[in-house]
């Protein structure tokens, strides 16, 4: 396969994850602005949203204040955001035009469909549009083209390189919606453990869409260990940090026996599968949980950089 080829299939992969990722984070700041200032110290959930999404400074650059409706503008619907709703859901239709060839039918016309829908969506007035309304239609068309792939693919290359940019995207935005709570209890460190705190834990199992799977899991007491746990180590989540990172190294493999060779982007991945399965929730509190998911973020951007060097820009490292 041609490396701009298999580049457009990656990001048909990541751009429609990311989009989701935006909206769940969107969520999570909604729902969390609802718990009521009883405190009548400061809060930061919108603050928490950007700093997690890594868009503060260019959101400041551009507005004023982070004042919600301005923060869900951005994150939505700015088209000098790249990493907005509408620019990831543009740009992944821009990535399955490229090489329409490689795409079914169903495929094509999920990511067509939804282009045109953020179209009709951006010419609607924002006060007909609530931000569930959106949340809700990004993850409607993030399902609608997974299962399009799912079920209509070839389970060739294209499909792998897809698949990859689903797995690395889906660990980053696992790792920065934890990261959120960091964000947000910072600055009232008594917060912790009480009411509030298990609150937002909670919200962020909802705007994840893994409460009713957390219950199955652990019984329901929710408690930052166990959901540590379920979002970082527990195969059997499928939102978890080490799900994504196996999910990518399987993809990697059968990438390495299609071209009969391994790269180092088979032995990066298989490193990061290896340090997580080694890990306990301890280790991950020892460590510090922000600092565990900046090291994570940061080791996700490594092997993304060596896939795109390896596979996607004609490296043959």
């Amino acid at each position: 396969m041609l490396s701009r080829t298999a580049a457009n299939l990656f990001w048909i992969g990541r751009n429609i994850e990311r989009a989701e990722t935006v909206a769940r984070l969107l969520e999570v700041g909604a729902r969390n602005a609802l718990i009521p200032n009883i405190g009548g110290g400061f809060r930061n959930e919108w603050d928490a949203v950007l700093q997690a999404a890594g868009k503060a400074e260019a959101f400041k650059a551009k507005y004023d204040e982070p004042v919600q409706r301005n923060i869900e503008s951005f994150l939505f619907f700015d088209q000098d955001n790249p990493a907005s709703v509408a620019s990831c859901v543009e740009a992944a239709r821009e990535n399955g035009r490229i090489v329409r060839t490689a795409l079914t039918g169903q495929l094509w016309d999920a990511l067509n469909t939804g282009y045109q829908e953020m179209r009709e969506l951006k010419r609607t007035e924002r006060s007909k549009l609530s931000l569930s309304d959106l949340t809700d239609w990004t993850k409607r068309h993030a399902a609608l083209v997974r299962g399009a792939i799912e079920d209509t693919q070839l389970r060739n290359d294209g499909y792998d390189f897809l698949y990859l940019g689903f797995a690395l995207e889906r660990g980053d935005a696992t790792a920065r919606m934890l990261d959120v709570k960091y964000f947000t209890l910072l600055p009232e460190v008594g917060y912790v453990g009480s009411g509030i705190d298990n609150y937002q834990w909670s919200t962020l199992l909802r705007a994840l869409s893994s409460n009713r799977s957390f219950n199955w899991a652990y019984g329901g007491e929710v408690s930052p260990g166990k959901i540590v746990d379920f979002l970082i180590l527990n195969r059997k989540s499928p939102r978890a940090i080490i799900t994504s990172a196996e999910e990518a190294m399987d993809h990697l493999d059968r990438l390495a026996r299609g071209y009969g060779r391994s790269t180092e982007a088979q032995t990066r991945c298989r490193a990061l599968v290896g340090e997580l399965c080694e890990l306990t929730v301890s280790d991950i509190f020892d460590e510090g949980l922000h600092e565990f998911l900046t090291r994570t973020i940061n080791e996700v951007a490594a092997l993304s950089d060596l896939i795109h060097g390896i596979y996607l820009s004609g490296d043959t490292r």
